[in-house]
């Protein structure tokens, strides 16, 4: 994602009103900016939501489990050259561009190696002087370009792998080892020239600035010679040559990599372990992205959010704590959530968040679109249990007399149905069924958690008590929290059943050792049982 896009998220466990206000209010501010700002959220999309979705053909917002600023978030320098360039076209581009490190790429962009300033100066400075220059296949413009040379003659367009010798004297000695794939390097010594020539030399490169006479034109073109001239000495077009070489054969391949997924802290620490201080941006099938450094970590750079249907640290998405916090929008008891700089901050105490963003498009005086419409109506619906909770209020019940006009739904029918498609109890495992719709709260020095599972009926809660409090009782101890809630809220009888699962004396004070208890009126977590039991937690 770009460094612009702004990320309009929800809470854990997501229900309903969190996906689809996200949803909402996305595509209300991409109304005035196109494209800056994506639904995104932080969890699985339970089946009641997924039932509205379907039902008016939205995709579900990006997944995103933590807003950790990644290797995505940061500009990376997408250079790199392929394998089979020449070490000194390589060493030229990286002068050029202040490069301290080349990636290297075979013909589909697959990274294969590295050339550090390092390698540079380890294939200039050969380890053995002893050992004998040689050349590998490469057109024969490609090395006149190396020596900035001028092609006499041009008997083949390809040199072969061959040996480089360096014709200064004992010119019997040279001759009786070359071979025709070989090169020869000769100053103004026309005679040494037409013998090269005569023993089948390849090509012969004509040093210093030395002319090219007549005979010696004649006799390569006879016998298939090329010639180069070039005013470089002899010593500069051997080291030249070794310079030749494809970027392959000084490349060294233990190269470091990350991915754009890795945050910005395990990068740094792949750098800062890293021989070359750099380190590749690799994809999935290690072809190559960009190049990361220390200078391009120094950068302070953080993902920017706006959080839907929720103000506490405990809700949010991971990593919320490195990110730029823009908006908060929520229905909601005020939580922990700071900041360093203000923000705009909308609390409103109505019975959903969508019920929020519905009238923030009336108050822009636009239209959200009939499946934007159709979803918003959906999360009214769904946080007020088609307007029977207590938290249920005037404005929510006339953003879905507004939404539900353009969506072309009737609540009175679509809303128990979309209820229903969340009560399919059976078919899920404990865990995941106390899991889906949990909230953390820290009251009076204590950590709860709080589920809530909506039934038709009381009766799943009573067959299934012993496995639920056990269940609980794991899920606390797994969760590190004093005590694990869940609320089994019947819509239709306006009273939840409460398990409970914490340590003997609290028990024991909350007055909750016999289970379930039955809690008439409490239907909302937020508005009935919160402040109930908060106060008797201030009292503990």
């Amino acid at each position: 994602m770009g460094q612009n896009t702004i990320y309009i998220i929800g809470h854990k466990q997501p229900d309903t009103d969190s996906i689809c206000s996200v949803i909402g209010y996305a595509e209300l501010l991409n109304h005035a900016e196109p494209g800056k700002y994506i639904a995104a959220r932080c969890g699985e999309v339970n089946p009641e939501t997924r039932f509205a979705l379907e039902t008016f053909k939205t995709a579900a917002p990006v997944y995103i489990a933590s807003v950790e600023p990644t290797v995505s978030d940061i500009p990376l320098d997408t250079r790199s050259v392929r394998q089979d360039v020449p070490t000194v076209d390589v060493a030229a581009l990286m002068d050029t561009y202040d490069m301290r490190n080349m990636p290297i790429t075979n013909g589909d962009q697959t990274l294969v190696g590295l050339v550090s300033e390092y390698g540079l100066a380890r294939s200039y400075v050969r380890k053995n002087p002893r050992e004998q220059l040689s050349l590998i296949p490469m057109p024969l413009e490609t090395l006149a370009r190396i020596l900035d040379a001028r092609t006499v003659v041009q008997a083949r367009e390809t040199l072969g792998e061959g040996r480089v010798y360096t014709v200064i004297d004992a010119l019997h000695v040279t001759l009786s080892r070359m071979t025709p794939d070989d090169i020869a390097i000769v100053g103004d010594n026309e005679p040494a020239q037409l013998a090269l020539i005569s023993a089948g030399v390849a090509a012969l490169v004509i040093a210093e600035g030395a002319p090219v006479g007549e005979r010696v034109i004649a006799a390569a073109r006879a016998r298939g010679a090329s010639v180069l001239a070039t005013t470089l000495d002899a010593f500069s077009v051997g080291k030249m040559i070794s310079l030749s070489l494809p970027a392959r054969m000084i490349m060294e391949t233990d190269v470091p990599t990350v991915r754009l997924e890795d945050s910005l802290e395990y990068a740094k620490g792949i750098v800062s372990n890293s021989k070359f201080r750099t380190a590749c941006v690799v994809g999935d099938a290690r072809q190559h992205i960009g190049l990361i450094s220390r200078t391009t970590l120094m950068q302070e750079v953080q993902k920017s959010v706006i959080l839907l249907d929720h103000n506490e640290y405990s809700q949010a998405v991971d990593g919320i704590e490195q990110a730029d916090i823009l908006e908060i929008i929520d229905h909601h008891r005020l939580g922990a959530i700071s900041t360093l700089k203000p923000v705009k901050f909308l609390n409103d105490p109505v019975g959903s968040t969508s019920t929020i963003v519905a009238n923030k498009f009336i108050e822009a005086d636009v239209e959200p679109t009939p499946a934007t419409a159709g979803l918003l109506l959906s999360g009214v619906l769904s946080d007020t249990m088609v307007m029977k909770l207590s938290t249920t209020t005037p404005a929510d019940v006339r953003a879905a007399d507004y939404l539900a006009g353009i969506a072309g739904v009737d609540p009175a029918e679509f809303g128990p149905e979309l209820i229903r498609k969340g009560m399919d109890l059976d078919a899920l495992p404990k865990e995941e069924l106390l899991t889906r719709d949990m909230k953390r709260y820290n009251l009076f020095g204590r950590s709860i958690m709080v589920s809530q599972v909506m039934t038709s009926s009381f009766a799943f809660a009573e067959t299934h008590a012993d496995v639920i409090r056990a269940e609980l009782e794991h899920l606390r101890v797994a969760m590190g929290v004093d005590c694990y809630f869940a609320l089994f809220t019947n819509v239709f009888e306006n009273a939840s059943d409460l398990f409970a699962a914490g340590d003997e004396a609290c028990i024991t004070r909350l007055e909750l050792r016999d289970q379930p208890v039955r809690l008439e009126g409490v239907m909302s977590r937020k508005k009935d049982f919160i402040p109930r039991f908060g106060q008797m937690f201030r009292q503990l």
